[in-house]
């Protein structure tokens, strides 16, 4: 399964940059980790992802409002939100390779009982950043027989198992059996300082194997800082955004105020975010630069749990109508000891990725935290007055967080398929097919000419351009077999291809093939507009 799920991600990013999805970042330079660039049909796909969504959210909606905030705001807005303070991830490097890990993400085994006694317990270290995949238990197994052959031990039998409602594998109660011992698994790294004073000149690397090379755990702040103005002291100091929220919440007051809203309301934004991200991985679901897509939805602190469980389901069947099916697509609330201190409830809706499950979008009660905070820090009314009830208080939130970028992701993974198709000789050849949500592909029509002779590419050309101009992204193709031309939007997920053949210089009607079903069907040309824009929108 593992080796099926690798070959799946390497497929797909093989695809994506093939078809000029994505781009790795400055890659005539080598690159940037954790940056993408998205290329003619990767913005589109992405463009289409965020334009659906605004669709839905705002423009047919009367309670939500839309909203754009700059990248760059006053530091005190992350001094207020508890940024500044809280906003840190535990890092080590290794002194010897120069990889990063996030302490919390490497896990301490100890050999229960010393092989000689007097000298410090053997031990090892795993980083466990694969999350819960079947990838995380190769990269367990895996480990766990580099720790045995690096103290002489027999070959390990298969006496473990990994938790998969978890995002890590269980601290502190794992045994791993082996011949000779068991290994015992501690807490993180970072989690227990007794282990890392007393053996931090001993652990092994996770990725090189150096002993003694690994820092000791430190806070890292992960917003961007820059400056602002000509100087580069303190008191210019300013940082990229890390999130889109706070730029809502500053101007709730501001909406609240120009456009005559009434509670229940929310205001959306979709804007880039930018978190320094120790270990960026998994292709483009983390990374240093991101897009979000939030909503921010403000009610009586007495109907925050009704809007909670509306804003909840309607986000996961919102991805279910978007084409990621159920199998694959969970809802998962969280348990009472992973909610933020802010939080009265929270929901992921998470996708299972070839790397494992994850988080695709969160929903929360953010409560009137938020709220409260840019009162207490800014020292302006957040308080909202009821005309009717003549009551004034703080709203509570619920907060519908998804990322672009992940949700792009999800579609690719979800529309890649490999299988059989006709040829233009009517034998079977296998294909690969991005099968997108008709109302996501970046392009919906293409268009062909049989042959670039007898008026054919005029009559193409013409159907091409009417497509266009009623706002359907249309591409046009005379070059090489319709077989191979097929091919082509089969990998760029485009929906409908309509061929002019001889019987159009005849009769007016063409042939629209369907990607899906291969069915084809002979329509007017002065149709093909309205049919395809009938099957993108029903």
């Amino acid at each position: 399964m593992a080796e099926k799920s690798e070959s799946l991600m390497d497929k797909l990013v093989a695809l994506c940059k093939r078809r000029g999805f994505i781009f790795q970042s400055s890659e005539i330079y080598g690159g940037i980790n954790g940056f993408w660039d998205y290329g003619p049909l990767g913005v589109e796909l992405k463009r289409n992802v965020k334009e659906a969504w605004w669709e839905d959210i705002v423009r047919k909606r009367d309670d939500i409002v839309g909203l754009d905030c700059s990248i760059i705001m006053n530091p005190k807005v992350w001094e207020a939100s508890g940024h500044l303070a809280g906003f840190n991830d535990p890092m080590i490097d290794c002194k010897s390779c120069k990889a990063r890990f996030r302490a919390d993400k490497v896990v301490i085994f100890e050999l229960k009982g010393a092989l000689v006694k007097g000298t410090p317990p053997p031990i090892g270290v795993w980083t466990a950043e694969a999350d819960s995949s079947e990838e995380a238990n190769l990269a367990f197994s895996e480990r766990v027989k580099q720790i045995a052959k690096r103290f002489n031990l027999a070959e390990f039998k298969k006496g473990f198992s990994i938790d998969k409602s978890l995002s890590s594998p269980p601290l502190g109660d794992l045994e791993v059996k082996t011949p000779s011992g068991s290994f015992l698994l501690f807490d993180s790294f970072a989690g227990d300082s007794h282990l890392t004073a007393n053996y931090l000149d001993v652990l092994p690397c996770p990725k090189c194997n150096a002993v003694g090379t690994l820092t000791a755990p430190r806070k890292f702040n992960m917003m961007f800082k820059t400056f602002v103005g000509a100087s580069e002291d303190s008191s210019a100091v300013a940082y990229l955004r890390p999130e889109t929220a706070q730029g809502i919440f500053c101007n709730y007051k501001n909406v609240l105020d120009t456009s005559r809203l009434k509670l229940p309301f929310g205001i959306a934004q979709i804007g880039k975010s930018f978190r320094n991200e120790i270990n960026p991985r998994n292709y483009t679901f983390r990374s240093r630069e991101f897009e979000q897509m939030e909503i921010e939805f403000f009610c009586h602190p007495d109907e925050a749990d009704k809007w909670y469980e509306y804003w909840r389901n309607e986000r996961y069947q919102w991805y279910i109508r978007h084409g990621l099916t159920s199998s694959k697509l969970r809802l998962r609330d969280h348990e009472a000891s992973e909610l933020a201190h802010y939080a009265r409830a929270c929901a992921d809706v998470e996708y299972e990725f070839p790397f494992g499950i994850s988080e695709l979008e969160g929903v929360a009660n953010r409560t009137d935290f938020d709220l409260r905070q840019h009162q207490q820090f800014s020292g302006k009314d957040m308080v909202y007055f009821d005309d009717e009830t003549k009551e004034r208080f703080l709203p509570y939130v619920i907060e519908p967080s998804g990322g672009v970028d992940r949700a792009t992701l999800a579609f690719l993974c979800e529309a890649y398929c490999e299988d059989q198709a006709p040829d233009e000789n009517g034998v079977m050849q296998s294909r690969t097919v991005m099968k997108f949500h008709p109302r996501l592909a970046p392009v919906k029509v293409a268009v062909f000419p049989l042959v670039k002779k007898e008026g054919m590419p005029e009559i193409a050309l013409e159907i091409h351009q009417a497509a266009r101009t009623a706002g359907l992204a249309s591409f046009y193709d005379e070059k090489g077999a319709v077989g191979r031309r097929y091919r082509r939007q089969d990998e760029a997920g485009t929906p409908f291809c309509v061929t002019v053949d001889g019987q159009t210089l005849q009769d007016r009607t063409v042939t629209v093939r369907d990607r899906d079903s291969l069915k084809q069907e002979r329509i007017p040309a002065e149709k093909v507009v309205q049919y395809v824009r009938e099957r993108i929108t029903g």
